[in-house]
Protein backbone atom coordinates (compact mmCIF):
# COMPACT_ATOMS: atom_id res chain seq x y z
CA UNK A 1 0.00 0.00 0.00
CA UNK A 2 2.77 2.17 1.22
CA UNK A 3 4.51 2.10 -2.20
CA UNK A 4 1.60 2.40 -3.96
CA UNK A 5 1.34 6.03 -2.35
CA UNK A 6 4.96 6.99 -2.58
CA UNK A 7 8.27 5.80 -3.95
CA UNK A 8 10.36 4.44 -0.99
CA UNK A 9 13.24 6.81 -2.10
CA UNK A 10 11.59 9.49 -1.76
CA UNK A 11 10.64 9.34 2.29
CA UNK A 12 13.50 11.38 4.50
CA UNK A 13 11.87 10.73 7.60
CA UNK A 14 9.49 7.90 9.54
CA UNK A 15 7.88 9.43 13.07
CA UNK A 16 7.62 6.42 15.41
CA UNK A 17 4.72 7.63 17.73
CA UNK A 18 4.91 3.92 19.80
CA UNK A 19 6.55 0.84 18.82
CA UNK A 20 3.62 -1.42 20.51
CA UNK A 21 4.49 -4.97 18.31
CA UNK A 22 1.80 -4.73 16.44
CA UNK A 23 1.74 -0.99 15.08
CA UNK A 24 5.42 -1.48 14.81
CA UNK A 25 6.13 -4.54 12.92
CA UNK A 26 6.98 -3.17 9.51
CA UNK A 27 9.64 -0.50 10.62
CA UNK A 28 12.04 -3.44 9.65
CA UNK A 29 10.44 -4.06 6.16
CA UNK A 30 10.51 -0.16 5.65
CA UNK A 31 13.88 0.23 6.49
CA UNK A 32 14.98 -2.49 4.20
CA UNK A 33 13.57 -0.71 0.64
CA UNK A 34 14.31 2.71 2.19
CA UNK A 35 17.51 2.62 4.71
CA UNK A 36 17.71 6.13 3.86
CA UNK A 37 15.10 6.47 6.10
CA UNK A 38 15.72 8.62 9.51
CA UNK A 39 13.84 7.23 12.25
CA UNK A 40 12.68 9.59 14.83
CA UNK A 41 11.18 8.68 17.87
CA UNK A 42 11.71 8.99 21.81
CA UNK A 43 14.50 7.64 23.56
CA UNK A 44 12.95 4.82 24.88
CA UNK A 45 11.15 3.91 21.63
CA UNK A 46 14.52 3.87 19.62
CA UNK A 47 15.97 1.34 22.12
CA UNK A 48 12.74 -1.13 21.29
CA UNK A 49 13.43 -0.12 17.68
CA UNK A 50 17.05 -1.38 18.33
CA UNK A 51 16.03 -4.48 19.19
CA UNK A 52 13.35 -4.90 16.35
CA UNK A 53 15.30 -4.26 13.85
CA UNK A 54 18.73 -5.62 14.80
CA UNK A 55 20.95 -3.69 12.41
CA UNK A 56 22.47 0.02 12.41
CA UNK A 57 19.85 2.60 11.17
CA UNK A 58 19.88 6.27 11.15
CA UNK A 59 18.19 8.36 14.22
CA UNK A 60 16.28 11.25 15.68
CA UNK A 61 16.19 11.36 19.48
CA UNK A 62 13.39 13.93 19.90
CA UNK A 63 11.82 14.65 23.46
CA UNK A 64 8.92 17.12 24.18
CA UNK A 65 9.73 21.18 23.06
CA UNK A 66 12.22 19.84 20.26
CA UNK A 67 10.93 20.70 16.49
CA UNK A 68 11.88 19.29 12.82
CA UNK A 69 11.72 21.41 9.90
CA UNK A 70 10.44 19.72 7.14
CA UNK A 71 9.83 22.70 4.85
CA UNK A 72 7.52 24.40 3.25
CA UNK A 73 6.07 25.63 6.87
CA UNK A 74 5.48 22.41 8.44
CA UNK A 75 7.10 22.41 11.31
CA UNK A 76 6.58 19.05 13.39
CA UNK A 77 6.86 19.41 17.17
CA UNK A 78 6.86 16.69 19.66
CA UNK A 79 5.25 16.29 23.18
CA UNK A 80 6.46 13.03 25.28
CA UNK A 81 3.24 11.84 26.29
CA UNK A 82 4.52 8.32 28.36
CA UNK A 83 1.89 5.48 29.01
CA UNK A 84 -0.68 6.89 26.77
CA UNK A 85 -0.89 4.24 26.05
CA UNK A 86 2.72 2.80 25.77
CA UNK A 87 5.84 3.85 27.27
CA UNK A 88 7.89 5.12 24.50
CA UNK A 89 4.18 7.27 23.19
CA UNK A 90 4.84 10.67 21.50
CA UNK A 91 2.54 13.43 20.35
CA UNK A 92 3.73 15.24 17.08
CA UNK A 93 1.93 18.82 15.94
CA UNK A 94 2.50 20.02 12.57
CA UNK A 95 2.73 23.78 13.07
CA UNK A 96 1.45 24.61 9.48
CA UNK A 97 -1.51 22.92 9.54
CA UNK A 98 -2.86 22.78 13.28
CA UNK A 99 -2.95 18.96 13.11
CA UNK A 100 -1.87 16.88 15.94
CA UNK A 101 -0.89 13.48 15.94
CA UNK A 102 -1.69 11.42 18.80
CA UNK A 103 -1.25 7.73 18.39
CA UNK A 104 -3.66 6.19 20.72
CA UNK A 105 -5.07 8.96 22.95
CA UNK A 106 -7.94 10.29 22.03
CA UNK A 107 -9.06 7.44 20.03
CA UNK A 108 -12.19 4.99 20.02
CA UNK A 109 -13.08 1.95 18.59
CA UNK A 110 -15.92 3.09 16.47
CA UNK A 111 -16.29 2.93 12.83
CA UNK A 112 -18.51 4.14 10.81
CA UNK A 113 -18.19 6.28 6.76
CA UNK A 114 -17.28 9.05 8.19
CA UNK A 115 -13.71 10.66 8.53
CA UNK A 116 -14.34 12.98 10.81
CA UNK A 117 -16.69 13.25 14.43
CA UNK A 118 -19.88 14.97 12.89
CA UNK A 119 -22.01 13.06 14.77
CA UNK A 120 -20.68 13.66 18.28
CA UNK A 121 -23.90 11.78 20.25
CA UNK A 122 -23.36 8.69 18.06
CA UNK A 123 -19.47 8.48 19.14
CA UNK A 124 -19.75 9.21 22.63
CA UNK A 125 -20.28 6.30 24.65
CA UNK A 126 -17.17 5.07 22.52
CA UNK A 127 -15.18 7.75 23.40
CA UNK A 128 -15.86 7.45 27.01
CA UNK A 129 -15.35 3.45 26.84
CA UNK A 130 -12.17 3.38 25.23
CA UNK A 131 -10.92 5.98 27.43
CA UNK A 132 -11.92 3.88 30.74
CA UNK A 133 -10.03 1.03 29.06
CA UNK A 134 -7.05 2.76 27.99
CA UNK A 135 -6.38 5.67 29.64
CA UNK A 136 -8.01 6.15 32.72
CA UNK A 137 -5.19 3.89 34.36
CA UNK A 138 -2.75 6.89 33.57
CA UNK A 139 -4.69 9.64 33.86
CA UNK A 140 -1.93 11.46 35.79
CA UNK A 141 0.18 10.76 32.57
CA UNK A 142 -2.76 12.10 30.47
CA UNK A 143 -2.62 15.42 32.48
CA UNK A 144 0.95 15.82 32.35
CA UNK A 145 0.96 15.91 28.40
CA UNK A 146 -2.29 17.61 28.23
CA UNK A 147 -0.66 20.24 30.44
CA UNK A 148 2.53 19.98 27.44
CA UNK A 149 -0.50 20.66 25.07
CA UNK A 150 -1.30 23.59 26.01
CA UNK A 151 1.94 25.49 25.12
CA UNK A 152 1.50 24.16 21.52
CA UNK A 153 -0.32 26.58 19.07
CA UNK A 154 -4.22 26.18 17.85
CA UNK A 155 -5.37 22.58 17.34
CA UNK A 156 -7.54 22.38 14.41
CA UNK A 157 -7.65 18.98 13.98
CA UNK A 158 -6.56 15.55 16.59
CA UNK A 159 -5.90 12.52 14.10
CA UNK A 160 -6.03 9.87 16.19
CA UNK A 161 -4.88 6.48 15.98
CA UNK A 162 -8.58 4.79 15.91
CA UNK A 163 -11.99 5.81 15.13
CA UNK A 164 -12.50 8.93 13.29
CA UNK A 165 -10.57 12.05 13.15
CA UNK A 166 -11.65 14.42 16.34
CA UNK A 167 -12.25 18.21 14.33
CA UNK A 168 -16.00 19.47 14.90
CA UNK A 169 -15.91 18.29 18.66
CA UNK A 170 -12.18 18.59 19.59
CA UNK A 171 -12.34 21.09 22.02
CA UNK A 172 -15.31 19.57 24.30
CA UNK A 173 -13.68 16.31 23.33
CA UNK A 174 -10.45 17.16 24.55
CA UNK A 175 -11.94 18.81 27.75
CA UNK A 176 -13.43 15.59 28.88
CA UNK A 177 -10.13 13.96 28.68
CA UNK A 178 -9.35 16.72 31.09
CA UNK A 179 -12.29 16.65 33.04
CA UNK A 180 -12.40 12.53 33.61
CA UNK A 181 -8.31 12.75 34.62
CA UNK A 182 -8.68 14.85 36.87
CA UNK A 183 -11.33 13.52 38.78
CA UNK A 184 -9.64 9.88 38.37
CA UNK A 185 -6.13 11.59 39.71
CA UNK A 186 -8.16 12.96 43.14
CA UNK A 187 -8.61 9.22 44.12
CA UNK A 188 -7.78 8.63 47.76
CA UNK A 189 -5.94 5.62 46.79
CA UNK A 190 -3.87 4.31 44.32
CA UNK A 191 -2.50 1.24 42.86
CA UNK A 192 0.76 0.78 41.14
CA UNK A 193 0.25 -1.69 38.54
CA UNK A 194 3.94 -2.95 37.47
CA UNK A 195 4.25 -4.75 33.81
CA UNK A 196 6.96 -5.55 31.17
CA UNK A 197 6.28 -3.62 27.78
CA UNK A 198 7.11 -5.99 24.73
CA UNK A 199 6.90 -9.39 27.03
CA UNK A 200 4.13 -11.65 26.20
CA UNK A 201 0.93 -10.58 26.89
CA UNK A 202 1.94 -8.64 30.32
CA UNK A 203 0.49 -5.13 28.58
CA UNK A 204 -2.84 -6.52 27.72
CA UNK A 205 -3.14 -8.67 31.03
CA UNK A 206 -2.40 -5.20 33.09
CA UNK A 207 -4.79 -2.94 31.41
CA UNK A 208 -7.53 -5.50 32.38
CA UNK A 209 -6.58 -5.51 35.72
CA UNK A 210 -6.13 -1.62 35.95
CA UNK A 211 -9.44 -1.51 34.17
CA UNK A 212 -11.29 -3.30 37.08
CA UNK A 213 -9.58 -1.67 40.10
CA UNK A 214 -10.64 1.98 37.87
CA UNK A 215 -14.19 0.99 37.95
CA UNK A 216 -13.98 1.22 41.97
CA UNK A 217 -13.02 4.55 42.30
CA UNK A 218 -9.14 3.68 43.27
CA UNK A 219 -6.66 5.22 41.27
CA UNK A 220 -3.81 2.97 39.41
CA UNK A 221 -0.25 4.24 37.81
CA UNK A 222 0.64 2.00 35.10
CA UNK A 223 4.53 1.06 35.71
CA UNK A 224 6.78 -0.37 32.56
CA UNK A 225 9.31 -2.09 34.77
CA UNK A 226 11.41 -2.00 31.26
CA UNK A 227 11.79 1.76 30.96
CA UNK A 228 11.25 2.77 34.73
CA UNK A 229 14.09 4.28 36.50
CA UNK A 230 14.48 3.41 40.03
CA UNK A 231 13.42 6.48 41.74
CA UNK A 232 10.26 6.99 40.00
CA UNK A 233 9.32 3.46 40.90
CA UNK A 234 10.52 3.91 44.45
CA UNK A 235 8.48 7.11 44.57
CA UNK A 236 5.29 5.26 42.98
CA UNK A 237 5.52 2.53 45.63
CA UNK A 238 5.48 5.24 48.40
CA UNK A 239 2.20 6.63 47.59
CA UNK A 240 0.18 2.99 46.66
CA UNK A 241 -2.02 1.31 48.65
CA UNK A 242 -1.65 -1.79 46.55
CA UNK A 243 0.54 -3.21 43.73
CA UNK A 244 -0.32 -5.47 41.11
CA UNK A 245 2.80 -6.93 39.58
CA UNK A 246 3.06 -8.99 36.29
CA UNK A 247 5.91 -11.43 35.79
CA UNK A 248 9.09 -10.67 34.39
CA UNK A 249 11.13 -12.83 32.29
CA UNK A 250 14.39 -14.64 33.32
CA UNK A 251 16.99 -14.07 30.27
CA UNK A 252 16.40 -11.48 28.03
CA UNK A 253 16.84 -7.61 26.94
CA UNK A 254 17.02 -5.25 29.76
CA UNK A 255 16.69 -7.51 32.40
CA UNK A 256 19.17 -6.17 34.58
CA UNK A 257 17.05 -3.25 34.91
CA UNK A 258 13.61 -5.31 35.08
CA UNK A 259 15.35 -7.05 38.65
CA UNK A 260 16.60 -3.70 40.16
CA UNK A 261 13.48 -2.06 39.91
CA UNK A 262 11.88 -5.28 41.34
CA UNK A 263 14.50 -4.98 43.99
CA UNK A 264 13.07 -0.91 44.58
CA UNK A 265 9.25 -2.39 44.74
CA UNK A 266 10.57 -4.74 47.49
CA UNK A 267 12.41 -2.34 49.57
CA UNK A 268 9.43 0.13 49.66
CA UNK A 269 6.38 -1.92 49.96
CA UNK A 270 4.86 -1.69 53.76
CA UNK A 271 2.45 -3.49 55.83
CA UNK A 272 -0.37 -1.61 55.06
CA UNK A 273 0.28 -2.41 51.25
CA UNK A 274 -1.61 -5.09 49.21
CA UNK A 275 -0.71 -7.04 46.28
CA UNK A 276 -1.92 -9.19 43.23
CA UNK A 277 0.73 -11.04 40.98
CA UNK A 278 -0.26 -12.47 37.16
CA UNK A 279 1.71 -14.86 34.81
CA UNK A 280 2.17 -12.77 31.28
CA UNK A 281 2.46 -16.07 29.16
CA UNK A 282 5.95 -15.23 28.04
CA UNK A 283 7.49 -18.22 27.62
CA UNK A 284 10.22 -17.68 30.31
CA UNK A 285 8.21 -16.46 33.15
CA UNK A 286 9.81 -15.81 36.69
CA UNK A 287 7.35 -17.98 39.28
CA UNK A 288 4.76 -16.26 40.84
CA UNK A 289 5.76 -18.25 44.68
CA UNK A 290 8.79 -17.25 45.24
CA UNK A 291 8.83 -13.42 44.38
CA UNK A 292 5.12 -13.64 46.05
CA UNK A 293 6.90 -15.28 49.42
CA UNK A 294 9.29 -12.23 49.60
CA UNK A 295 6.20 -9.98 49.74
CA UNK A 296 4.10 -11.73 52.15
CA UNK A 297 7.33 -11.54 54.54
CA UNK A 298 7.60 -8.10 54.40
CA UNK A 299 4.27 -8.12 55.49
CA UNK A 300 2.27 -7.31 52.19
CA UNK A 301 -0.73 -9.23 52.08
CA UNK A 302 -2.41 -10.86 49.10
CA UNK A 303 -5.55 -8.71 47.83
CA UNK A 304 -6.16 -11.38 45.24
CA UNK A 305 -5.67 -14.91 43.86
CA UNK A 306 -2.25 -15.01 41.90
CA UNK A 307 -3.34 -15.31 38.11
CA UNK A 308 -2.05 -18.41 36.71
CA UNK A 309 -1.46 -18.29 32.34
CA UNK A 310 -1.29 -21.69 31.02
CA UNK A 311 -2.20 -20.51 27.60
CA UNK A 312 -2.42 -17.97 24.98
CA UNK A 313 -5.00 -15.21 26.59
CA UNK A 314 -9.16 -15.51 26.08
CA UNK A 315 -11.98 -13.67 26.38
CA UNK A 316 -12.20 -15.43 29.77
CA UNK A 317 -8.62 -14.47 30.99
CA UNK A 318 -9.21 -11.11 30.45
CA UNK A 319 -12.41 -11.07 32.74
CA UNK A 320 -10.53 -13.43 34.92
CA UNK A 321 -8.24 -10.39 35.39
CA UNK A 322 -10.96 -7.11 35.43
CA UNK A 323 -12.65 -8.84 38.30
CA UNK A 324 -10.00 -9.27 40.33
CA UNK A 325 -8.35 -6.07 40.04
CA UNK A 326 -12.07 -4.74 40.95
CA UNK A 327 -11.81 -7.35 43.90
CA UNK A 328 -8.57 -5.33 44.68
CA UNK A 329 -10.20 -1.91 44.27
CA UNK A 330 -13.23 -2.97 46.40
CA UNK A 331 -11.32 -4.21 49.07
CA UNK A 332 -8.91 -0.67 49.05
CA UNK A 333 -12.48 1.27 49.55
CA UNK A 334 -13.90 -1.18 52.04
CA UNK A 335 -13.43 1.00 54.80
CA UNK A 336 -14.03 4.16 52.51
CA UNK A 337 -17.67 2.60 52.15
CA UNK A 338 -18.46 2.03 55.58
CA UNK A 339 -18.08 5.65 56.55
CA UNK A 340 -20.02 6.85 53.88
CA UNK A 341 -23.10 4.66 55.06
CA UNK A 342 -22.26 5.79 58.32
CA UNK A 343 -22.18 9.02 58.00
CA UNK A 344 -25.47 9.22 56.30
CA UNK A 345 -28.29 11.09 58.20
CA UNK A 346 -30.42 8.13 60.35
CA UNK A 347 -33.99 9.31 59.29
CA UNK A 348 -32.96 10.56 56.02
CA UNK A 349 -31.70 6.78 55.27
CA UNK A 350 -35.03 5.28 56.95
CA UNK A 351 -36.93 7.65 54.78
CA UNK A 352 -35.19 6.43 51.57
CA UNK A 353 -35.33 3.40 52.44
CA UNK A 354 -39.00 2.95 51.94
CA UNK A 355 -38.29 3.34 48.31
CA UNK A 356 -39.19 -0.25 47.23
CA UNK A 357 -38.47 -2.14 43.68
CA UNK A 358 -38.95 -5.33 41.92
CA UNK A 359 -36.62 -8.04 42.15
CA UNK A 360 -34.31 -8.80 38.94
CA UNK A 361 -31.58 -11.03 37.84
CA UNK A 362 -29.71 -9.35 34.71
CA UNK A 363 -27.59 -11.53 32.46
CA UNK A 364 -25.76 -11.14 29.75
CA UNK A 365 -23.36 -12.72 27.26
CA UNK A 366 -20.78 -11.12 25.24
CA UNK A 367 -18.71 -14.03 23.02
CA UNK A 368 -17.23 -15.90 25.67
CA UNK A 369 -17.76 -13.90 28.67
CA UNK A 370 -21.31 -14.41 30.85
CA UNK A 371 -22.01 -12.74 33.66
CA UNK A 372 -25.33 -11.91 36.26
CA UNK A 373 -26.32 -9.78 38.91
CA UNK A 374 -28.93 -9.39 41.48
CA UNK A 375 -30.91 -5.72 40.18
CA UNK A 376 -33.91 -4.17 42.20
CA UNK A 377 -32.90 -0.52 40.69
CA UNK A 378 -35.57 -1.06 37.80
CA UNK A 379 -38.11 1.29 36.09
CA UNK A 380 -39.80 1.32 33.47
CA UNK A 381 -39.30 4.62 31.07
CA UNK A 382 -41.03 4.36 27.81
CA UNK A 383 -43.92 3.13 25.72
CA UNK A 384 -42.46 3.76 22.60
CA UNK A 385 -40.20 2.20 21.97
CA UNK A 386 -40.72 -0.15 25.43
CA UNK A 387 -37.86 0.31 27.31
CA UNK A 388 -36.63 0.84 31.03
CA UNK A 389 -33.72 1.77 32.93
CA UNK A 390 -30.82 -0.09 35.18
CA UNK A 391 -29.21 1.52 37.90
CA UNK A 392 -25.44 -0.02 37.58
CA UNK A 393 -22.96 0.16 40.40
CA UNK A 394 -19.95 0.80 38.24
CA UNK A 395 -17.90 -1.71 40.16
CA UNK A 396 -20.61 -4.79 38.74
CA UNK A 397 -18.41 -7.22 36.73
CA UNK A 398 -21.94 -6.93 34.21
CA UNK A 399 -21.63 -3.49 33.43
CA UNK A 400 -18.44 -4.52 31.11
CA UNK A 401 -21.46 -6.08 29.50
CA UNK A 402 -23.94 -3.23 29.01
CA UNK A 403 -22.42 -0.86 27.17
CA UNK A 404 -24.51 1.18 24.24
CA UNK A 405 -25.48 -2.01 21.71
CA UNK A 406 -24.87 -4.08 23.26
CA UNK A 407 -27.91 -7.26 24.64
CA UNK A 408 -29.24 -8.64 28.00
CA UNK A 409 -32.06 -10.64 29.37
CA UNK A 410 -33.89 -9.12 31.97
CA UNK A 411 -35.22 -12.15 34.31
CA UNK A 412 -38.42 -11.26 36.57
CA UNK A 413 -38.52 -13.08 39.84
CA UNK A 414 -41.89 -14.29 40.95
CA UNK A 415 -43.11 -13.49 44.52
CA UNK A 416 -42.83 -16.84 46.78
CA UNK A 417 -40.67 -18.69 44.23
CA UNK A 418 -37.41 -16.11 43.81
CA UNK A 419 -35.05 -17.19 47.25
CA UNK A 420 -33.30 -19.96 45.68
CA UNK A 421 -32.19 -17.96 42.95
CA UNK A 422 -31.74 -14.91 45.16
CA UNK A 423 -29.33 -16.46 47.43
CA UNK A 424 -27.12 -17.53 44.43
CA UNK A 425 -26.88 -14.43 42.56
CA UNK A 426 -25.89 -12.91 46.26
CA UNK A 427 -23.14 -15.23 46.58
CA UNK A 428 -19.32 -13.20 46.16
CA UNK A 429 -18.22 -15.81 42.98
CA UNK A 430 -14.51 -15.67 42.75
CA UNK A 431 -12.61 -13.99 40.29
CA UNK A 432 -13.87 -15.67 36.56
CA UNK A 433 -16.00 -17.79 38.28
CA UNK A 434 -18.73 -19.42 36.45
CA UNK A 435 -22.21 -17.87 37.66
CA UNK A 436 -24.41 -20.14 36.21
CA UNK A 437 -23.00 -22.98 37.52
CA UNK A 438 -25.76 -25.00 39.06
CA UNK A 439 -28.66 -22.85 37.65
CA UNK A 440 -31.12 -23.90 34.72
CA UNK A 441 -30.79 -21.78 31.97
CA UNK A 442 -31.85 -21.75 28.45
CA UNK A 443 -30.51 -19.35 25.59
CA UNK A 444 -32.64 -16.19 24.30
CA UNK A 445 -32.28 -14.83 21.01
CA UNK A 446 -29.56 -12.57 21.57
CA UNK A 447 -27.21 -15.05 23.25
CA UNK A 448 -27.93 -14.19 26.55
CA UNK A 449 -29.01 -16.60 29.43
CA UNK A 450 -32.35 -16.91 30.22
CA UNK A 451 -33.18 -18.20 34.02
CA UNK A 452 -35.59 -20.86 33.61
CA UNK A 453 -37.25 -20.14 36.79
CA UNK A 454 -37.71 -16.80 36.67
CA UNK A 455 -41.84 -15.94 36.32
CA UNK A 456 -40.66 -13.58 32.94
CA UNK A 457 -38.00 -12.32 31.25
CA UNK A 458 -37.33 -9.66 28.63
CA UNK A 459 -34.37 -9.42 26.05
CA UNK A 460 -32.64 -5.91 25.53
CA UNK A 461 -30.70 -3.89 23.58
CA UNK A 462 -28.69 -1.07 25.55
CA UNK A 463 -29.87 2.13 23.95
CA UNK A 464 -28.01 4.34 26.02
CA UNK A 465 -26.36 5.31 29.38
CA UNK A 466 -25.91 8.13 31.83
CA UNK A 467 -23.52 8.75 34.68
CA UNK A 468 -25.14 9.43 37.93
CA UNK A 469 -22.21 9.28 40.79
CA UNK A 470 -21.19 5.67 41.61
CA UNK A 471 -24.00 4.39 39.31
CA UNK A 472 -24.74 4.03 35.37
CA UNK A 473 -28.46 4.91 34.60
CA UNK A 474 -28.93 1.87 31.49
CA UNK A 475 -31.95 2.39 29.50
CA UNK A 476 -32.58 -0.55 27.44
CA UNK A 477 -34.99 -1.25 24.51
CA UNK A 478 -37.19 -4.36 25.07
CA UNK A 479 -37.11 -6.36 21.98
CA UNK A 480 -38.34 -10.00 23.26
CA UNK A 481 -40.12 -11.30 26.11
CA UNK A 482 -42.08 -14.26 27.38
CA UNK A 483 -43.95 -14.81 30.78
CA UNK A 484 -43.69 -18.50 32.15
CA UNK A 485 -46.70 -17.89 35.04
CA UNK A 486 -49.54 -15.53 33.68
CA UNK A 487 -50.69 -15.71 37.16
CA UNK A 488 -47.78 -15.02 39.16
CA UNK A 489 -46.52 -11.98 40.93
CA UNK A 490 -43.44 -9.68 40.77
CA UNK A 491 -40.97 -10.19 43.56
CA UNK A 492 -40.69 -7.07 45.67
CA UNK A 493 -37.88 -5.93 47.88
CA UNK A 494 -38.37 -4.12 50.72
CA UNK A 495 -35.69 -2.39 52.43
CA UNK A 496 -35.55 -0.52 56.01
CA UNK A 497 -32.45 1.88 54.76
CA UNK A 498 -31.24 3.37 52.06
CA UNK A 499 -27.79 3.11 52.34
CA UNK A 500 -27.56 -0.48 50.56
CA UNK A 501 -29.59 -2.99 48.05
Amino acid sequence: TLTGLIAPEKIDYLIISHTEPDHSGLVKDLLEIAPQVTVVGSKVALKFLDDLVHKPFKKLQVKTGEQLDLGKGHVIEFVNAPNLHWPDTIFSYDHGTGVLYTCDAFGLHYCSDSTFDEDLKAIEPDYRFYYECLMAPNARSVLSAMKRLDKLGEINLVANGHGPLLKYNRVELLRRYRQWSQAQSKAEKMVAVFYISDYGYSDRLSQAIARGITKTGVGVEMVDLRSADNQEVHEIVNRATGIVLGMPPLSGNNLQDITANIGTILAAVNDKQVIGMYESYGGDDEPIDPLLTKFNDAGVKKAFPSIRVKDTPTEQTYQLCEESGTDMGQLLSRDKLIKQMKSLDSELDKAIGRISGGLYIITAKKGDIKSAMLASWVAQASFEPPGFTIAVAKDRAIESLMQVGDTFVLNILEEGKYQSLMKHFLKRFKPGADRFAGVKTQTAQNGSPILTDALAYLECEVLTRMECSDHWIVYSQVTDGRVANPQGLTAVHHRKVGNHY
